[in-house]
C-alpha cells in the first residue's frame, strides 16, 4: 500500500513537469532591467510572482495530459508520461488541476491586483490551449509566445516597474523562435504519424516552418541588437554598453540551430538547455555580463 501510494505521489509529482518551470525564469526579467536585483522587497515578490506561475504551469501540464493522453500513446518519448502510460488516473490529475489551479490564482490575488489579472490571463489561454488552440495552425505557437510575454509582464506588473516596449518585442520573437523549432522536431521526429499526434502538424512542413525560423531568429537577433543600442538603454543604463553582449546572443541562437538542424535537438527545449554544456555556458555568461553591465 505504502509503495503503491508513494509511486502515485511520485508520478503527479513527474506530471507537474519541473524541469519544465525553468520557463517562469522570464518572469525576473523586468526585475533585472530595472536594476532592482538587489532590492530584497521587490526581489521577495518577484519570488512569490515566479512560484505562482510554477504551480499554474504544474496545473496546466495535468490538464493537457489528461486530454491529450490517447495522443501521447502514440508519440515514442510522450508515452512514458504518467497519464498516458496509466501510472496516474485522469481522475488524480484532474483534481490536481482544480486545486492548484486556484491555489496560484489566489496567491496571485494576494500578491497583487493588476499581477491576478496577468495570471488570469495566462491561465485562460493556457486553457484554451489545452482544450483547442493547440490545434490550430500558426495560432499555436503564438499562444505558446505569449505564454512568455505574460510571465514578463506579470514580474513587471507584481513590482510597480514599467516594461520596455523592447523587452516585450524580443520576448515575444525568441518565444516563437523556440515554438517554431519544437514544432519542427515534432514533426521530424514523428514523420507520417505526425497528424495523428498533433492535427495543426499537418498543415506544417519543415521547409516551411524552416522559412518561418529563419524570418523569427533575423528578427531576434536585429531587435535584441537594435534594443541594446536604443534611446531607452541610453537613458537608463547611461555610460553603459549593453550591446557587448551581442555576440553572445548570436552564439546561443547559432548553437541551438546547429542542435535542431545537425542533431535533431529542439523538441524540449528546457532539456536542451539543461543538458548541452556550450549553450547553458553561452546563456549563464550572457547573464552574467547583462547583470555586470547594467548594475557596475
Amino acid at each position: 500500500m505504502e509503495q503503491s501510494r508513494s509511486s502515485s505521489v511520485g508520478a503527479f509529482l513527474e506530471s507537474l513537469r519541473p524541469a519544465q518551470w525553468l520557463k517562469n525564469g522570464f518572469v525576473f526579467a523586468a526585475l533585472i532591467f530595472s536594476r532592482s536585483l538587489f532590492d530584497w522587497h521587490r526581489l521577495q515578490l518577484v519570488t512569490l510572482a515566479t512560484l505562482v506561475f510554477c504551480g499554474l504551469s504544474g496545473a496546466v501540464y495535468l490538464l493537457n495530459d489528461v486530454l491529450d493522453a490517447n495522443e501521447d500513446r502514440q508519440h515514442p518519448v510522450k508515452c512514458r508520461r504518467p497519464v498516458a502510460s496509466g501510472r496516474l488516473s485522469n481522475r488524480v490529475a484532474l483534481a490536481g488541476f482544480a486545486l492548484l489551479g486556484c491555489a496560484a490564482l489566489a496567491g496571485a490575488w494576494l500578491l497583487d491586483r493588476h499581477f491576478f489579472t496577468v495570471v488570469a490571463l495566462y491561465a485562460a489561454l493556457n486553457t484554451l490551449y489545452s482544450l483547442f488552440l493547440k490545434h490550430v495552425m500558426l495560432l499555436d505557437v503564438f499562444v505558446v509566445s505569449a505564454g512568455f510575454v505574460l510571465r514578463v509582464l506579470g514580474g513587471g506588473l507584481v513590482i510597480h516597474v514599467e516594461i520596455s516596449s523592447w523587452l516585450i518585442v524580443c520576448t515575444t520573437l525568441l518565444a516563437l523562435f523556440l515554438a517554431l523549432t519544437k514544432r519542427r522536431q515534432e514533426l521530424v521526429l514523428l514523420g507520417g504519424n505526425a497528424a495523428n499526434h498533433r492535427s495543426s502538424l499537418a498543415h506544417y512542413s519543415p521547409y516551411f516552418l524552416d522559412q518561418l525560423i529563419g524570418i523569427v531568429t533575423a528578427s531576434t537577433v536585429m531587435s535584441y541588437s537594435l534594443y541594446t543600442l536604443s534611446a531607452d538603454v541610453m537613458a537608463k543604463f547611461p555610460g553603459k554598453r549593453l550591446e557587448l553582449t551581442i555576440p553572445f546572443v548570436l552564439f546561443g541562437i547559432f548553437r541551438y540551430l546547429y542542435l535542431v538542424h545537425q542533431v535533431s535537438e529542439g523538441e524540449n527545449p528546457t532539456r536542451l538547455l539543461l543538458t548541452d554544456r556550450v549553450l547553458l555556458t553561452t546563456v549563464v555568461l550572457w547573464a552574467v555580463i547583462v547583470v555586470l553591465i547594467v548594475y557596475l
